[in-house]
């Protein structure tokens, strides 16, 4: 009987697409016209690059505490003194000049990036009256940082987000490179706020697979209402054909898990197979992306927010029982 289930299940290599088409769908979209958002971004990309000095460089650190602290990771060097010879290094470097003219060709005004920040913002004060807006600062910073997120300021290094076409890219694997374009930008930020432990509370002491499954499904929660029209591609950073196959062929990837009694593991080896960052989840098969176990784990709580409509999305957040969301939501897709 193993032997003929695991036969059915490799199918979906090549039964991913095959099946009837699931159009992308807006999740719920709030009245936010009363909710009214003030996005400053402050661009500080043509800053750096102009100083010739290094006391330009320190007085300019000493005015961003954040950027120096966090993005820059100050920590990291000895001193200030070497700090500051490291940044004036990098900053007077000629092939810097490239980078700021492609991330001035793709971002333009930056009009774009600041009106999906404002309907996520506004999404957010929907669900979260007390949220106050943060400062938004663009910057370059010859692939160091990517993005940064506190509760004063988001920090975005628009040189990791130039995308096809750049003449020097972050050194990612290309499976990973895909999610770095422009487009990724407010869906990454968004992803950060819903993964944070102020917004979606856990039970630390749960050391299983199902709950890393639920965290992750909470979070791709969380950031599909604040984007309630953007593809869920973009939110998993998925192949548009990849997202298709995990679809079509979803009930066979939850028979998987099942099978290989992943969900209430503790090792972190499956973790690493199903959970973490990788081209491939081999385990299900040749063209299941990684990080499956996230999706299902999204769509766990998607079933477990349709069971409790009366649900807003704070109560899920904050709910930090995963085997209740689980057991709740009744999951179980269908089997083509």
């Amino acid at each position: 009987m193993k032997k003929l289930l695991f036969s059915i299940l490799v199918l979906i290599v090549t039964l991913a697409g095959c099946n009837k088409k699931e159009e992308e769908r807006c999740a719920f979209v709030p009245n936010t016209h009363t909710i009214s958002i003030d996005v400053k971004i402050e661009s500080l990309e043509d800053s750096l690059p102009s100083f010739t000095t290094k006391k330009q460089f320190a007085r300019f650190f000493g005015h961003n505490p954040i950027l120096r602290d966090q993005f820059f990771k100050r920590d990291q060097y000895p001193n200030d003194s070497v700090f500051i010879n490291e940044m004036y290094n990098v900053f007077t470097n000629p092939h810097l000049d490239t980078l700021l003219m492609e991330t001035h060709r793709v971002f333009g005004d930056r009009s774009e990036l600041k009106k999906q920040f404002a309907e996520a913002f506004a999404n957010i004060k929907y669900y979260y009256p007390a949220f106050k807006a943060p400062k938004i600062q663009t910057i370059i910073s010859g692939f160091q940082t990517d993005l940064i997120v506190d509760d004063r300021v988001i920090v975005i290094g628009l040189d990791y987000y130039i995308g096809k076409g750049a003449k020097y890219k972050p050194q990612l694997y290309e499976y990973l490179l895909r999610r770095y374009t422009k487009e990724f930008i407010v869906p990454s930020v968004m992803l950060l706020y819903g993964i944070d432990a102020k917004t979606n509370k856990t039970n630390v002491a749960d050391k299983t697979v199902l709950a890393d499954m639920i965290a992750y499904g909470k979070a791709y929660y969380f950031a599909k209402r604040m984007l309630p029209c953007v593809p869920d591609s973009i939110l998993m950073g998925y192949k548009t054909e990849e997202m298709k196959g995990s679809r079509d062929n979803e009930g066979k990837i939850y028979i998987r898990l099942v099978e290989n009694e992943v969900l209430y593991s503790t090792s972190h080896k499956i973790k690493e197979k199903y959970i973490s960052e990788r081209p491939k989840t081999l385990e299900i098969g040749e063209k299941c992306p990684g990080r499956i176990g996230t999706w299902i784990g999204w769509r766990i709580v998607e079933a477990y927010s349709e069971k409790y409509p009366d649900k807003m999305l704070p109560q899920i957040m904050e709910f930090s029982d995963p085997s209740a969301i689980f057991k709740d939501s009744k999951y179980r897709p269908k089997t083509n």
